[in-house]
C-alpha cells in the first residue's frame, strides 16, 4: 500500500488539478495520497471525490508555513477537519496576507528596475493560494530569470532583495492549529529547515510525526531522521512534494513512496483508526 503524503495541486502552487493528481497517482501504483496544498483546503472536495472513483485512499491534508527566527518550518497536517469554520477563517486570513505580500514583492521588484505587475502573477494562481513560486514563474515569463531556483536565489528567498515576510504562524501555533482541527502534525522536509535541535521540543509540544522520506533527503539524512523519529516516538511520514513537471521541482508523483508499515501507523491515528 505505497503512499505519497506530500502533494500540491493548482489550488496552491502546483500545476495539476486534483483529478489529474489522482489519475497520476493510480498510474504510479499508489494506493494512498495526501493533498497538502499551501494554506488552503479548497482542492480537497474534488480530490476526495476523484479518489473515491479511483479506489485510492485520500488523506485530507494541508501544508502550513511557519517562521522561527530567519528560518521557515513547514508543517504538514493530515486528517484535518477541513470544514471547521474557525479553521476556514484562519486560512482565509493567511491567504489574504499572501495576496498583500505579493503586492509588496512587486513593489520591491519594481524598485530594482524589473517591469512586473501584480496581474502577471495573479493570473498564474487563478485557482487558489498565491505564493512566491508564482512570482518566480512570472519572472521566468518576463525573461528576468531562467529557472525558479534562480528567481529565489537572486530575489525571493529570505535574504533576497525582494523578500517580504508573511503572516507569521510559529511552528508551535501551527501544531496547535492542526491538533485543534483533529489532525496529525508532521514536520515537513526537516533537512531543508535545518532545525533538528527543535524536534524534541516540538514533539513535547504536540508534534506527531517527521517527514523522513522526502525527494531531496539523502540516504544518510533518511537514516538520521529515522533515528530521531524513533528517539522522540514520532510517526514516520514521506512524500514527493510533487508540484508538477516544469515547476523547478521535477520530481514525479510517487518518486517517494511511504511503505505500508509506516502509513498504517499514521492511518491508525486518523479519524477512522483506533
Amino acid at each position: 500500500m505505497p503512499a505519497d503524503l506530500h502533494i500540491h495541486s493548482c489550488f496552491s502552487d502546483g500545476l495539476l488539478t486534483p483529478e489529474e493528481i489522482v489519475s497520476k497517482a493510480r498510474e504510479a501504483g499508489l494506493t494512498a495520497i495526501s493533498l497538502t496544498d499551501h494554506d488552503t483546503v479548497d482542492g480537497l472536495p474534488r480530490a476526495i471525490a476523484a479518489a473515491q472513483k479511483e479506489g485510492i485512499k485520500l488523506v485530507p491534508g494541508i501544508e502550513l508555513t511557519t517562521d522561527i527566527g530567519d528560518t521557515e518550518i513547514h508543517m504538514l497536517g493530515y486528517y484535518i477537519d477541513y470544514k471547521a469554520e474557525w479553521f476556514v477563517e484562519l486560512l482565509a486570513k493567511i491567504r489574504d496576507d499572501r495576496v498583500n505580500r505579493v503586492g509588496k514583492i512587486v513593489q520591491k521588484l519594481n524598485a530594482l528596475g524589473i517591469d512586473i505587475k501584480a496581474e502577471d502573477i495573479t493570473k498564474l494562481a487563478s485557482k487558489g493560494s498565491i505564493g512566491r513560486p508564482h512570482v518566480a514563474r512570472a519572472l521566468i515569463e518576463k525573461g528576468v530569470v531562467s529557472t525558479i531556483q534562480e528567481a529565489f536565489n537572486k530575489y525571493l528567498d529570505i535574504h533576497g532583495p525582494a523578500y517580504v515576510p508573511h503572516f507569521k504562524l510559529t511552528p508551535h501555533e501551527a501544531i496547535d492549529t492542526i491538533n485543534k482541527a483533529g489532525g496529525i502534525a508532521v514536520f515537513a522536509h526537516p533537512a531543508v529547515s535545518r532545525k533538528d535541535e527543535m524536534i524534541g521540543e516540538l514533539a513535547a509540544h504536540g508534534l506527531s510525526g517527521l517527514e523522513v522520506y522526502y525527494s531531496r533527503h539523502s540516504y544518510f539524512q533518511v537514516r538520521h531522521y529515522l533515528s530521531l523519529a524513533k528517539k522522540f516516538k514520532l510517526l514516520v511520514s514521506g512524500g514527493s512534494d510533487f508540484h508538477g513537471m516544469g515547476t523547478g521541482r521535477d520530481v514525479a508523483l510517487g518518486d517517494v513512496k511511504l511503505s505500508d508499515e509506516y502509513f498504517k501507523k499514521i492511518e491508525e491515528r486518523g479519524p477512522h483508526g483506533h
